[in-house]
């Protein structure tokens, strides 16, 4: 009798792992829907090109079963074992982006962003390893750092390690817009660490008075240039922001044609695989644009879904990090949600017009086999967090 009271009370004191099955749910959506709208948004230039109207889409699927099985790996490995990695996957994501300029390296659209990855037949982007690494390192630095992060020194600091990669990124890769969400996740990170909202207003004012005087230098230099004089381009594409129709047939083409389709979807959209934008009128209707295509084939009603998805993505995120059974795990998720969120929401923004275009893919939904697969790695270290959160039963 007391034998059976006893395994009674043992099997009362037992825990069970959380497991978030909405989190899993919403990403599968996601991959599967960007599958369909990236089938759609490329089939025609697939045909033209390739002679083979699934060609994107394959390479997508290929890159999300890799991502996948990635993903799967790292949700059933404890998330403290990647702790010792820290260092050195933060010196290895600076090692490869110089790769780029070497034979491996892959140019694109005139950007020499990629390593060719033998034997796949997939592109490796540095950048996303920049990405996930910096996550890593930056969460085992807060937790070494402790109490000190919140100190000046220490939020100084914080800021100043993810410097090197994202110079090294914006100088030798040219990309701007990955080396502005490695550090948009960076300031994310330490804000949650040191909530000390009065340093945060202070570099968000210098931000914004950096971003007025950059917008009134690219239209002083564009309104006082010669005739025939090349602009910086970069110059240009904010005078394209602020009057795309100035140069409908060249920095402004792509804002005008985006908005073109966003205009034309109105409520419920054209129908799926409906749109006239993709037919060589939208350029990279299948990367960062995309958005534009899912607003003219669905209309406004298929852009707010997509919308709603993010945001129960990120809070599913925010739960995972709330009740995480230590700071190391909640900055891990805070990072991933940093990462998705400002790269979710700054593609948006580009496809809208509401800040100039820049090259920012939509995560889990836009062609890209690097962007997809780290993204994975990262959710996967997302369920390792959530797998940590024990469940006492009643």
């Amino acid at each position: 009798m007391r034998a059976q009271v006893k395994t009674r009370h043992k099997k009362k004191a037992q825990t069970e792992f959380f497991f978030d099955y909405s989190l899993l749910f919403v990403v599968l959506f996601l991959l599967g829907f960007g599958l369909v709208m990236i089938y759609s948004a490329s089939s025609y230039e697939a045909f033209q090109s390739y002679q083979d109207t699934t060609y994107y889409m394959k390479k997508q699927l290929l890159a999300i079963i890799i991502g996948m099985v990635m993903m799967g790996v790292v949700a059933n490995i404890p998330y403290h074992f990647w702790e010792r990695f820290a260092l050195l996957g933060y010196l290895v994501s600076m090692a490869l982006v110089p790769l780029v300029k070497t034979p491996l390296g892959v140019k694109s659209h005139g950007a020499s962003r990629w390593i060719r990855i033998p034997g796949l037949g997939l592109n490796l982007q540095p950048a996303e390893v920049g990405k996930l690494c910096l996550i890593l390192f930056l969460a085992v630095m807060v937790c070494k750092m402790g109490k000190n992060v919140r100190t000046l020194k220490g939020f100084l600091i914080m800021l100043l390690l993810p410097l090197p990669v994202v110079l090294e990124i914006y100088i030798i890769t040219k990309n701007l817009s990955s080396a502005i969400i490695i550090m948009a996740i960076s300031v994310l990170m330490v804000f949650v660490a040191s909530p000390d909202y009065k340093k945060f207003i202070v570099m968000g004012v210098l931000v914004v008075a950096a971003a007025a005087l950059v917008v009134f230098l690219a239209t002083s230099s564009t309104a006082n240039a010669v005739e025939g004089e090349e602009v910086n381009f970069r110059f240009g594409r904010i005078t394209a922001w602020l009057d795309p129709e100035s140069d409908s047939q060249g920095t402004g083409f792509q804002t005008l044609q985006g908005l073109y389709a966003i205009g034309s979807g109105g409520i419920w959209g054209k129908g799926l695989g409906q749109s006239m934008q993709k037919l060589n009128f939208l350029p990279e209707a299948q990367n960062d644009m995309i958005f534009s295509i899912i607003c003219e084939e669905l209309g406004l009603f298929g852009a707010v879904a997509i919308i709603v998805m993010f945001i129960m993505l990120l809070w599913r995120m925010m739960v995972i990090a709330n009740n995480a059974s230590d700071l190391f795990g909640a900055m891990l998720v805070v990072g991933v949600m940093g990462h998705i969120a400002v790269q979710a929401i700054l593609n948006i923004a580009v496809v809208t017009n509401t800040i100039p275009n820049t090259g920012i893919s939509l995560p889990f939904i836009s062609y890209g086999g690097s962007s997809v697969m780290f993204l994975l790695i990262e959710i996967g270290l997302v369920l390792s967090v959530a797998k940590g959160i024990q469940l006492k039963e009643l």
